[in-house]
């Protein structure tokens, strides 16, 4: 494991609750959730945790079927939404209130979690999101499966350089121990909720303001990152919007200092 990932795994408050869903804490305050994206884990978050937990009390899972987590009952978006919605009711409790981030089919499971949980999510933010009725680009990704060493190594740079960089440059050596952990640990699949309308469905029957935040040359939605804003601000014409320049996907890992002072802002805003 990298010092990185260790460093932050050691500072963790461990939390485990209904379904075998594993959360991770850090910092005080006001409660932040942060959901990973598809094939993901925690580790999706590594960039931006110092910076977020500064301010915020982030309540962190590896998501239903993912990473550490065991599959739900329901393997779709809103089976995984429930499951969620249990632990946070252990976590933070009736009366809880919190703000919401959801990376890419995060931002799926998050829009469900929002439809379901009402006036406790103060606000919801999409990061990259699909699922919002809107065609996708093809993307032709490498098996890994069958590779070992070297080839899955560089199996999983071509992915990520495929998929979630804007820059291969950026893709260090973390990136690809995250990748392959991710890889190691997905049960749950979810590229076929993708290119459904799921994430738009479940935000127009939400409560919490709405804010967005892509990379411009996101390779699921470039070059029509505006659209997918556009989808959003018909649902809160109050939308808050950032669009990171020369970014990919994995917006929050490829550009964290920018994707972290976005995300506070919108916060700070919708606190104000």
């Amino acid at each position: 494991m990298s010092p990185e990932i260790a460093a932050l795994e050691a500072t963790a408050k461990r939390h485990v609750t209904a379904g075998h869903v594993v959360w991770r804490e850090w910092g005080d305050g006001v409660p932040l959730v942060l959901l990973h994206g598809g094939s993901g884990s925690w580790r999706h978050w590594l960039r931006n945790i110092t910076a977020l937990s500064a301010h915020y009390r982030l309540l962190v899972p590896d998501m239903p079927g993912l990473g550490e987590s065991a599959l739900p009952e329901e393997e779709t978006p809103a089976g995984a939404a429930l499951v969620l919605r249990q632990g946070l009711e252990a976590l933070l409790g009736a009366d809880r209130r919190y703000h919401l981030t959801g990376f890419s089919f995060g931002a799926n499971v998050g829009g469900q979690l929002a439809a379901m949980e009402g006036r406790h999510v103060r606000s919801y933010t999409a990061v990259g999101a699909a699922s919002l009725g809107l065609p996708r680009p093809p993307l032709d990704l490498l098996k890994v499966r069958d590779k070992t060493g070297e080839a899955r190594r560089e199996a999983h740079r071509e992915n990520l350089a495929r998929l979630m960089f804007h820059d291969r440059a950026l893709i260090d050596d973390v990136a690809l121990e995250i990748q392959e952990h991710n890889t190691q640990h997905a049960r749950l699949r979810s590229r076929g909720f993708a290119s459904s309308s799921m994430l738009r469905d479940a935000l127009a029957e939400a409560k919490a303001p709405l804010a967005g935040i892509w990379g411009e040359r996101d390779a699921v939605a470039w070059p029509e990152v505006q659209a997918r804003l556009d989808v959003l601000r018909s649902l809160d014409p109050g939308l808050l919007e950032t669009v990171i320049p020369h970014a990919g996907h994995w917006v929050a890992y490829e550009a964290p200092e920018a994707f972290n002072a976005a995300l506070l802002r919108i916060l700070a805003q919708r606190a104000a």
